[in-house]
This record gives C-alpha cells, structure tokens and sequence, in this order.
C-alpha cells in the first residue's frame, strides 16, 4: 500500500471514530434526558417513615397517602386527605434527595430514598431545650406533650416542676433520618390538573379550576420610531388576539385562608409561570349556606315571610319614613324662602 493510500485509510479510521464518538455522546445525551426531567409534574404515592433504630424496629410512620398504612399505624384521620399528591420535581415539594432520585425515572418506578436528618427536620439541638417561667404556659397546657407557644416560638412540654416549665422547641422529628418510599402513579400533562394541584400545595385545597382559550381585542404595534423633538411615535392597530384563562372557583373557605389573602397575586404569577398562561381569574362563590352573608339572607328571607299585623306593621313604618321625608323636603323648601 503506498504511502498515499495508508494516509486515505488512516483518515478514513479516524473519521469513522470521531462518528462513533459522537453517536455515543447523542445516545448518553438522550439516556440523560429520557424519563422525569426537572419541572415535571408527577403523581406520587408515597409513605415516610423514621430510619429503624433499636427503640422502634419498624420505623414510625409520620406520613402517607394510604389510608390502610394510616389505620395501622394508628394515625387515622377522618378530615385528611389519603389521595396521591401531584408534585412539580425539582421545585422542593420533596426532600431534596428524594427530588434527585426522582429524575431519569418512569411512570410505575417504586424506590425508598434515605433522608438526613439535616435534610430533614435538622439534627437536635439541645440548647432549644429550654426552662421558661410556668406563668408562660396556660394552666390548661400544664402536661407533658402539650404544644405551646412561648414568646413566639413553638414547642412541647416536657416537664412542670414547681414555678418552672421545661420545654423542647426542637421539630418533634428533629435528629431523625426518613426512610421515603415512593411509586409513580403518573405523568400529569392536563393544564388544569397542573393548576389545581399547584394550589392544593399553597392552600391544602383544592378548588375547582377551568382553563379557557378566548378571543379578545388587543392593541398591537406594528412599527415605532422617535420623531424630531425625542418622543416615540407608535403606529398601532386593534387584533383579535387568543388569550388563555385560568378561573379559579374560589370557596368561602379559600377566601378565609390567610395563604391566600396575603399572597393571591404571587401564586397567580407563579401558575401563569408555569403553566403558560396569559390570565389569571378568581370567581368569588357565595351559596348562602352559613357565614355572614347567609345570615343577612336569612333575615331579609324573614321579612319578607311576615303576615298579619307584623306585615301591617312593616307597612305602617314604611308609610312613615314616606311622611317624615315629604315634611323634611317642604321644611327645607320654607327655610329657602
């Protein structure tokens, strides 16, 4: 072969392993970003438990979307909420590690992710343990286990002894490690699922959503230019633009929720973020059914129920405000002249 040929055939070898080369990277590319990524959102069934110690040789559940764990471990709760939780990964709805575990995986992948405690509740610190004054506890907190608030930090009694409370404001799971067993149920892509589950997370409710795509008629530019004197002159039309809508049926209960009073218009920024959307519209229901304002219908509901004398004397005060009124005006009308 001459010395031609051999410089063909070495160019052509290293060609075809700068090739392979690159089909290898494309395929790790593609491995890397195949299954759950960052900002998915999944549907979680899940059971945290504390790591087994010799104290407990199970572990302790300390939360879970299965009612039947719940039972067992006898942390039933008529008022709570069983169903699987919709999480955004990678935006802290979980521990951090569990968040990590999370990507790459598919739909029906099940695994349990040890938590730190440092990740967790934080490790325990002993100098929150603390003796306070017993005139600091109600007398109706005075037993250990009860949890109190002491100058603005929460915490659990431990002991009362004389004039004197010993308290703990360490996180009752403080210096504990999680054992976080998870399965995923599903990939969430419905818009409004998506939103109502990112209010759920704010709120601990979930009211009803609907995301509608309308027509409205928008001021476009379509050119702008400075003029002699400094000042931007726009040329500008009206267009049917498509706008969508996010409506949000907001329940007596939502509009009582402090979350959402103080902080409406970050959570609404945050689903127009994510979810794409143009417009965020709240719907206030009042059904009547207590509060306020059901009061004030039952009331007018009574006066308008009235019969007999009661309705004749309604009538007859009604009739005297109409009096009172005419001699006000003709009073007024004397005084003028």
């Amino acid at each position: 072969m001459s010395e031609e040929e051999q410089a063909d055939a070495a160019e052509s070898a290293d060609a075809d392993a700068e090739a392979e080369d690159a089909s290898a990277a494309q395929d790790d590319e593609t491995d890397e970003e195949s299954g759950i990524q960052q900002n998915d959102f999944v549907k979680l069934e899940y059971t945290v438990r504390t790591v087994a110690s010799e104290e407990d040789e199970e572990g302790r559940v300390v939360d879970t979307t299965k009612k039947d764990v719940a039972e067992e471990a006898g942390i039933d709760d008529d008022d709570y909420d069983f169903s699987p939780r919709t999480i955004v990964v990678g935006e802290g709805h979980v521990f951090a590690s569990v968040d990590e575990d999370l990507v790459g995986r598919e739909v029906g992948d099940e695994n349990v992710v040890t938590v730190p405690a440092d990740e967790a509740f934080g490790e325990f610190d002993p100098e929150d343990v603390r003796t306070v004054s017993v005139e600091k506890v109600p007398e109706d907190d005075r037993y250990p286990g009860a949890q109190v608030t002491i100058d603005g930090d929460q915490g659990y009694l431990e002991t009362v002894i004389g004039g004197r409370a010993r308290v703990d404001f360490n996180h009752p799971l403080a210096g504990d490690d999680l054992e976080y067993e998870y399965e995923i149920l599903e990939l969430v892509e419905d818009r409004e699922e998506q939103a109502a589950s990112l209010i759920g997370m704010y709120l601990q409710e979930t009211p009803e959503v609907r995301i509608e795509t309308e027509t409205v008629e928008e001021e476009v530019t379509l050119e702008a230019s400075e003029n002699e004197d400094g000042e931007v002159e726009k040329e500008t039309e009206l267009r049917d633009v498509e706008k969508d809508t996010l409506y949000i049926e907001a329940t007596p209960m939502m509009q009582m929720n402090q979350q959402w009073m103080f902080s409406k218009q970050q959570i609404a920024q945050d689903l127009m973020g994510r979810l794409g959307l143009d417009r965020v519209v709240v719907e206030e229901v009042i059904d009547g059914s207590g509060g306020m304002m059901g009061g004030m219908g039952g009331m007018m509901g009574g006066m308008g129920g009235l019969g007999g004398e009661d309705a004749e004397d309604v009538e007859e005060a009604l009739e005297d405000v109409d009096v009172d009124a005419d001699e006000l005006v003709e009073e007024l009308e004397g005084d003028e002249e």
